[in-house]
């Protein structure tokens, strides 16, 4: 998944917001949380990252192409090392259960607002 895919994927989202961070990734927050980053630059180029449930943390960051994010594993984030291995709608599918996970954590009057958005 590249960085136009993921534009398209997260841009309509409610309370979506963009920004590069660290100089080389492209991160898409929901109420300044982030939920997915895209290294655009560097040895780690098109490494995919985002958040996942603690019971899935295990499970994916055994898979091959998949590990742990690297300073935001505690917080389980699994980074795609190797996104060839992946199709894009099985990251999407990552990315909006991403999205969700980290929505879902946001106050109550926050999430109200997003839904509002959504209307």
């Amino acid at each position: 998944m590249d960085a136009s895919a993921l534009e398209k994927l997260c841009a309509d989202w409610p309370g979506v917001t963009r920004s590069i961070k660290w100089d080389d990734d492209l991160v898409f927050s929901v109420a300044s949380k982030m939920f997915v980053m895209l290294c655009l630059h560097g040895p780690d180029r098109g490494r995919l990252s985002f958040k996942v449930e603690p019971e899935r943390f295990l499970e994916l960051s055994d898979q091959p192409g998949m590990m742990p994010a690297p300073y935001i594993a505690r917080a389980f984030w699994i980074s795609v090392v190797e996104p060839q291995r992946f199709g894009d709608a099985v990251l999407a599918t990552h990315v909006r259960q991403s999205y969700a996970l980290v929505r879902a954590k946001l106050s109550k009057k926050i999430q109200s607002g997003l839904a509002a958005l959504s209307d």
